[in-house]
C-alpha cells in the first residue's frame, strides 16, 4: 500500500471545509437549495476543526496505529419508524434536486460513453458525501453512522441514474469500509485523499466472473509472500465500478485459515491489470475487470491489520451492500413510475387516454404497490443494521424482492410506452437495462 504521509491537522480539517465553502457559494447550491445545508455543515466542521487545531497540530500523528476512530451508530428510538428526521428530509430533498438537475441531464451521455463525465463526478464530490462518512477526528464532518440515511441517499441519487449513482457512491463505500474496519494508521494514510478539493476514484471489488458466485467464498485468494513479506493476490474481479479511473481498489480475497479479508490495492501495483468491461446496464458507472496475477502488496494493505482476524466481517459487508443495492433499485423504479403516469395520461388512443384502459391502469397501480413494498423492506433492513440487530435475513429478503420486482417494473415501463419504450428518445429502456443488474451485483455500494 502506498503511504500518504505528511498531512497536517489543518489540512485534514480544511479539505472538506474548502469543498463545502465552494459549494455553499456556488450556483449549483442555489439551484438545488443546498446553500443552507452546506452552511450548516460548514459551520459545524469549522467549529470542530478549530477545536482540533487548538488541541495540537501533532494530535493526529500521535494517534497509535492500533487506535482507529469509528463512527458511532445513529441514536434512534429503537422502533421501526419510516418517518425521516429533519436531517434525513434535508438530505433527501438535496439529493433529489441534484439527481433531477445534474444526473438526469448527464445520464444519456454517460450511458453512450460507458463512463461518467468528470464534471459530474466533481459536482457530486462537492456534495460532501465522503466527508460525512469520515469522523470529525480524522478531518471529516461525520458524527454517527446511519444506514437509513445512506439508503435514502442511494435511492434519491438513483432517481437520476443508477449508473451514475453507483459511480458517485463507489468511493464512499471504500471510505465507509476504511472507517469501519481500518487501523488508525490506515485511516490516516488513506482517508485524506477523499477529503481534498477534487474527486478521487476508488471502488470496492467483490463480484467475480463465475456462475453461482458466493461472496462468502471468493476464489480470489491472498497468500503470504515468504521472500519479501506482504501478500500476493491471485484471481479476478468483474463489473467493478469506476475501474477506468479508480486509483484505489478494496479487494475481497480469501486468506487460507482466516477467511475473507479486504486488501487495499493501488492501481499501479505490479501484477494488477485493469480493462474496461462495458455491459448491458449501469454503463454510466464505468465498469471494469480486474485481474490479479501475483500482485504483491505490503502487510499494511490488509485492512484491519494482520493481527485482527475478527476486525472484518464479510457478512456485514454483504448485508449492507445488498441493502444499498435495494435502495438503488427503489430509486430507479420510482423514476419509472414517475415517468409512466403522465405518459399514459397524455397518450391518446382511440379517442381517449390509454390510462382509461384497465390493463394499463392496473399495470401502473402494480408498479406503485411494488415500489412501496420494496422501499419498506429496504428501510426495515437498514433500520435493523442501524440498531445493531441481526439483519442478514431482512437484507436477503430486500435484495430478493428488489431483484425480482424491479426487473418487472422496468419491463412493464417499457411495455406501457409501447414502441416509445424501445427507443433511446425515452429513458425507460435505460432504466430497464439498469434494473436488471440488481439481481447480479454484489458489493460496490454500502449502506
Amino acid at each position: 500500500m502506498t503511504k500518504r504521509r505528511g498531512f497536517s491537522l489543518e489540512q485534514l480539517a480544511g479539505a472538506p471545509l474548502r469543498a463545502l465553502t465552494r459549494l455553499s457559494g456556488s450556483d449549483l447550491a442555489e439551484r438545488l437549495h443546498l446553500r443552507d445545508p452546506a452552511r450548516k455543515i460548514l459551520y459545524h466542521g469549522a467549529r470542530v476543526g478549530t477545536q482540533a487545531i487548538k488541541a495540537g497540530v501533532g494530535a493526529v500523528n500521535k494517534r497509535a496505529a492500533s487506535d482507529p476512530t469509528r463512527l458511532s451508530s445513529s441514536k434512534g428510538s429503537g422502533k421501526f419508524d419510516l418517518t425521516p428526521t429533519d436531517d434525513q428530509t434535508m438530505m433527501r430533498d438535496s439529493m433529489r434536486r441534484f439527481a433531477g438537475e445534474v444526473l438526469q441531464t448527464a445520464a444519456r451521455a454517460a450511458d453512450d460513453a460507458a463512463s461518467p463525465a468528470d464534471d459530474v463526478l466533481e459536482q457530486a464530490h462537492g456534495l460532501g458525501l465522503a466527508a460525512l462518512a469520515v469522523p470529525e477526528a480524522l478531518g471529516g464532518v461525520g458524527s454517527e453512522r446511519s444506514s437509513v440515511t445512506q439508503a435514502i441517499i442511494a435511492e434519491e441519487l438513483s432517481r437520476g441514474d443508477m449508473g451514475l449513482a453507483l459511480a458517485i457512491l463507489a468511493p464512499v463505500a471504500v471510505v465507509h469500509a476504511i472507517v469501519e474496519w481500518g487501523t488508525g494508521a490506515q485511516q490516516e494514510a488513506l482517508l485524506p485523499q477523499f477529503l481534498g478539493d477534487h474527486f478521487t476514484g476508488a471502488a470496492l471489488a467483490l463480484l467475480e466472473p463465475r456462475p453461482l458466485f458466493d461472496p462468502m467464498t471468493p476464489r480470489t485468494g491472498a497468500v503470504r509472500d515468504a521472500k519479501s513479506g506482504g501478500w500476493a493476490l491471485w484471481g479476478e474481479k468483474s463489473l467493478v465500478p469506476l475501474a477506468s479511473r479508480a486509483q484505489t481498489f478494496l479487494v475481497a480475497a480469501e486468506v487460507k485459515g482466516v477467511g475473507v479479508r479486504l486488501f487495499v490495492v493501488e492501481r499501479d501495483t505490479p501484477g494488477l491489470s485493469v480493462v474496461p468491461e462495458p455491459s448491458m446496464g449501469l454503463r454510466g458507472a464505468g465498469l471494469g475487470h480486474l485481474r490479479f496475477e501475483g500482485a504483491r502488496v505490503s502487510d499494511d494493505a490488509l485492512l484491519g491489520g494482520p493481527g485482527a482476524d475478527n476486525a472484518f466481517d464479510v457478512g456485514v459487508l454483504v448485508d449492507r451492500s445488498r441493502i444499498a443495492w435495494g435502495a438503488l433499485a427503489v430509486g430507479t423504479s420510482q423514476s419509472v413510475l414517475d415517468y409512466v403516469v403522465p405518459y399514459v395520461n397524455s397518450r391518446i388512443a382511440f379517442g381517449e387516454p390509454i390510462s382509461n384502459r384497465q390493463s394499463v391502469a392496473f399495470m401502473v397501480a402494480d408498479i406503485a404497490i411494488e415500489v412501496e413494498g420494496m422501499r419498506l423492506l429496504v428501510h426495515r433492513a437498514a433500520s435493523l443494521v442501524e440498531q445493531g440487530k441481526p439483519a442478514t435475513r431482512a437484507a436477503s429478503l430486500a435484495r430478493q424482492q428488489c431483484a425480482s420486482k424491479a426487473m418487472k417494473i422496468g419491463s412493464d415501463g417499457v411495455q406501457l410506452l409501447g414502441g416509445h419504450g424501445f427507443i433511446k428518445e425515452h429513458p425507460v429502456e435505460r432504466w430497464y437495462r439498469n434494473l436488471r443488474a440488481v439481481g447480479i451485483f454484489e458489493g460496490g455500494v454500502f449502506a
